[in-house]
């Protein structure tokens, strides 16, 4: 019997997609860097059929592709050549809603849009955000551990995991889904599964933090005339607001491009930053008109040189219009999202460093930078016209040693997958790399999940 036939026994036919079955959308992940399609495609609807699943692939020797709403960036759910893939998209759904504890129960295929209303229905706040909320999903948000909008309040991902379920290479279920904050028993195996993406086993399901929903949100665009005011700023914005929520920076050439490319107008001069500020409150008069005042006390000190407040949700709107930059992704040839992360104080430097290096490279490139600033990540968007492979591939590497030298990391909240693996070096010593294949080797002896991804 083959181990397709194995797995349709198992699942039932329905669950198992082959050949013309098997659509487009398993091929690659948002980079578009996937070229063949899986040989199958399983679908399951419970932990049982993933534990099932995995047992039958793993006593054949199969190798698996973990796939979830397919929005990362760093090939890592691309299958590579006669991987099954194991799509999660039917295991989804909120199982419960925990309000004493806090909590939400959530399978991983859940998208993660669909998660926060649920949490905002029952009157909390699922801090976990970004931009493709409306996309993703629960289980790969966990397996790269992805940042977000809201991380310099809420942290990142694995930061709001309380309890998880994980199934092992072999059908393995370990079953940690705890709701408690204080829970010292030893090792916390959950930490091995968040960020690994699906190379140590595949998360099933999930206990994630709430918090209370805010009852108002203040918004304001302002404008700063260098990277030490973005940092001065910050500062007084972390020691003065008491719910600081998100805090965007934005340079010169990027607002340019996006906010033309969006048809938004936002200042009528141009400046060399721009960062969104928001902070969360009980949408009082009197809170907004706190933050007004820091505002306003923030302009008589010179660190910034103008702002404009949200007076709608609509405003507040256009603002992370710009900064979301959809119309990148369409108007710029060969585009390269770089996700790197440094300290806070070294980014302004090490932007210059980085323009310099890719301009005298590769002349009349677009490049531009934004990102989330207080939590050390900034985003750089290069593109080169009629770029080839090799081209790509320098584009790398010229960011990526200045990364290395600069002490940060390759990868703030992308994964690495596939495309980052080669540089893991570059963030990572020889005795780290070491353990983490001895870690992988001891969960996965056959080696056969997500082969070739992070290490």
């Amino acid at each position: 019997m083959t181990i397709i036939e194995d797995l349709k026994n198992a699942l039932g036919p329905d669950a198992v997609l082959t050949g013309a079955e098997i659509g487009d959308r398993y091929v690659s992940d948002a980079s578009l860097t996937g070229r063949v399609p899986p040989v199958a495609v399983i679908r399951p609807r419970s932990v049982e059929d993933v534990s099932a699943a995995l047992r039958i692939c793993n006593a054949h020797g199969q190798t698996v592709i973990p796939q979830g709403g397919m929005t990362g960036l760093a090939g890592g759910a691309n299958p590579r050549g006669g991987e099954v893939a194991i799509s999660l998209e039917r295991l989804a759904g909120v199982e419960e809603i925990d309000s004493a504890a806090g909590t939400m129960t959530v399978r991983a295929g859940t998208i993660l849009e669909t998660a926060q209303r649920a949490a905002e229905d029952a009157g909390f706040l699922l801090p976990i955000d970004l931009g493709a909320r409306g996309s993703c999903q629960i289980g790969g948000n966990l397996s790269t551990n992805a940042g977000g909008i809201r991380v310099i309040r809420h942290g990142v991902t694995r930061d709001n995991v309380l309890g998880l379920e994980a199934v092992l290479a072999d059908g393995t279920v370990l079953s940690m889904l705890n709701k408690m904050t204080k829970n010292n028993t030893g090792y916390d195996l959950r930490q091995f599964f968040i960020g690994a993406e699906g190379t140590l086993g595949i998360i099933t399901r999930a206990v994630l933090k709430l918090k209370p929903l805010p009852a108002g949100r203040s918004t304001a665009l302002v404008a700063l005339e260098s990277y030490e005011a973005v940092v001065a700023f910050l500062q007084k914005a972390q020691r003065e607001l008491g719910a600081l929520s998100a805090y965007e920076a934005m340079w010169q050439s990027f607002v340019r491009f996006s906010s033309e490319a969006e048809g938004v107008k936002l200042f009528d001069a141009e400046y060399p930053f721009l960062v969104i500020i928001e902070e969360d409150g009980d949408g009082s008069d009197a809170a907004r008109e706190r933050f007004e005042g820091f505002l306003g006390a923030a302009l008589e000190e010179g660190l910034i040189v103008d702002a404009l407040i949200a007076q709608s949700e609509k405003e507040a709107r256009n603002f992370w219009t710009v900064r979301e930059a959809i119309a990148m992704d369409r108007l710029l040839p060969s585009l390269i999202n770089l996700d790197v992360s440094l300290p806070t104080g070294e980014i302004g430097r090490f932007a210059e460093a980085c323009e310099a290096v890719l301009l005298a490279r590769f002349p009349g490139a677009h490049v531009s930078f934004y990102g989330h600033i207080g939590d050390s990540n900034v985003h750089i968007a290069v593109s080169v016209a009629n770029a080839s492979e090799g081209d790509l591939h320098a584009v790398d590497e010229l960011v990526y040693d200045l990364v290395q030298k600069f002490r940060g990391s390759i990868s703030a909240e992308h994964g690495i997958g596939t495309l980052k693996r080669s540089y893991l070096g570059c963030s990572r010593s020889p005795e780290e790399l070491d353990v983490m294949r001895r870690i992988k080797h001891t969960l996965d002896p056959k080696g056969i999940l997500n082969p070739g991804k992070v290490i």
